[in-house]
């Protein structure tokens, strides 16, 4: 099961990374262009809406959530391009932010001078996806070269077009009652303070939040989580018992921007900073084998398991260890890294059944990093604050009142193929449970980690439509640190003894740790 064996370095905690590059979102107030594209192309989440919308970030097709079906011979090679892909789309969007004087007074500069090179080196990359296919007998999908083009997003693109999961809403994300499209019309400038239709996308360095981003908790509805992914798997009746693992809060600040997962053997794969718990030997290049030889932070030595997500930040100007350095300030990541006040990891059981172990080394990823561009097939985010829990927001991120502290809730996939640890693109192997609590037909149920995360932060103050000391998301540069994006990542590496007795004591309606 091994898939890298070569070391190359310790957390981000441990030193600071030097550049030479400054912060690549770091210039002073920009000014958003007009962005002159068809408008109403088929098939896209969030297009653009007319021509001359307001251009905010860059839209590029998934390549890797296309790709179902990827020899295993192959993958290597292909999630190293798909991380090339995204180091792409990063790049042409720090482009996109640093020109905003010259696409104002050009109309095709944007897809001159980048939409069209984007597209160029696309190309050559998903070319070579195909090839990796190939040369070991597999077959890449009929549609793989029309993934190059790229479009330009506008702010106020609605994430609920065209991709909804099955059952979703085509309210725009209404939840509380309230208009919640993003960034919906307001004048969202940075912190250069430019009028309605000329503002930035809000934020440190322009590069978000803003203040649509944020809603107050006490106007959401109680109930009102809308997203059909991510639904609590126990209940009554079924398998009602639970197990409880206290891995800590990341206290000795394990983190790196590395994900194992979607990018194995490549660095700043993430592109954004994670926070680990469990497992002590978190990188891109780790092994299997030696995530079972690693230490854990867990009290129960058995659980050997690595459980990350990514970091939330203050952005209230100062400096972090990675303000110059790749998944830091050079990926538009910056302010003050937030430590994790509690976390609390429990595995749950299902509805209408007994659950069955899980293997060692199953990957789960729940929720999309990507949820803003990509649209909500995937997401799965559960923002609220303490006392209010009754109360998810999904596209917003929570102000909490005096005394009640910030939330976040992930709900895991539940449902088990029967036989793969990882799939081609890491999700087809797992699946969330059915309204009913089953499982779909061909999975079987596996104990659901409900990971909640709360933290003290204070809460960000909104005036005259703009947001001062917000926190956000670490995440892609071109995802604006939507909440949309939050997303929480695991692999199993339980004691299989350990494992067994979870299972039994889920299956059995006990409540153990």
């Amino acid at each position: 099961m091994g898939r890298n064996t070569r070391k190359r370095r310790t957390p981000m905690a441990t030193k600071a990374i030097a550049a030479s590059a400054a912060l690549a979102l770091g210039g002073g107030g920009l000014i958003w262009a007009n962005f002159y594209a068809s408008a109403h192309e088929e098939n896209s989440a969030n297009q653009t809406k007319a021509a001359g919308a307001q251009i905010a970030t860059i839209q590029c097709p998934d390549v890797g959530q296309q790709l179902t079906d990827v020899p295993e011979g192959a993958r290597q090679g292909v999630d190293k391009e798909l991380a090339n892909l995204d180091k792409q789309i990063s790049e042409a969007y720090t482009r996109l932010a640093s020109t905003r004087q010259a696409q104002a007074g050009d109309s095709g500069f944007v897809n001159n001078a980048i939409l069209g090179p984007l597209k160029s080196k696309r190309t050559a990359v998903i070319d070579r996806i195909g090839i990796n296919i190939r040369r070991v007998g597999g077959q890449a999908p009929d549609n793989l070269a029309e993934m190059a083009e790229c479009k330009g997003m506008a702010a106020d693109a609605n994430t609920n077009d065209g991709q909804a999961g099955d059952g979703q809403n085509d309210d725009g994300q209404n939840q509380d009652g309230q208009d919640q499209n993003q960034d919906g019309g307001q004048d969202q400038g940075g912190d250069n303070g430019q009028d309605q239709g000329q503002g930035g996308n809000g934020g440190q360095a322009d590069n978000g939040p803003a203040a649509d981003d944020f809603v107050n908790i006490e106007d959401v509805q109680p109930n009102s989580r809308n997203l059909p992914n991510g639904l609590a798997a126990n209940g009554d009746s079924g398998s009602t018992g639970s197990f409880t693992t206290n891995c800590g809060t990341n206290e000795n600040e394990n983190r790196n921007s590395d994900n194992v997962i979607v990018a194995p053997g490549v660095s700043n794969g993430a592109q954004h900073q994670h926070d680990y718990v469990g497992n002590q030997d978190n990188d891109a290049f780790t092994s299997d084998e030696e995530f079972l030889q690693a230490d854990t932070s867990c009290q129960n030595q058995g659980d050997k398991s690595t459980y990350y997500w990514p970091v939330l930040r203050i952005q209230d100007g100062q400096d972090e260890v990675d303000a110059n350095a790749p998944g830091g300030g050079q990926d538009g990541n910056v302010g003050t890294i937030q430590q994790v006040a509690q976390a609390e990891l429990k595995f749950v059981g299902n509805k209408t059944s007994d659950v069955v172990a899980m293997p060692t080394a199953l990957r789960i990823i729940t929720g999309d990093a990507k949820a803003f561009t990509n649209g909500l097939k995937n997401a799965n985010t559960s923002w609220s604050c303490t006392g209010f829990e009754d109360r998810q927001v999904t596209d917003k991120y929570p102000i909490c009142p005096d005394g009640s502290s910030v939330v976040r809730t992930s709900n895991f996939q539940s449902c088990w193929d029967g036989q793969n640890i990882d799939s081609a693109n890491h999700r087809d192997h797992v699946a969330f449970v059915q309204a009913d609590g089953s499982c779909p037909q061909g999975f079987q149920a596996i104990p659901q980690l409900q990971a909640k995360l709360v933290y003290d932060v204070p809460a960000p103050q909104i005036e005259n439509g703009q947001v001062q000391n917000a926190y956000a998301l670490d995440g892609f540069p071109e995802q604006l640190h939507k909440p949309i994006t939050d997303h929480n990542d695991f692999v199993n590496f339980f004691d299989e003894n350990v494992m067994n007795q979870m299972v039994q004591c889920i299956n059995n309606g006990e409540d153990c740790q």
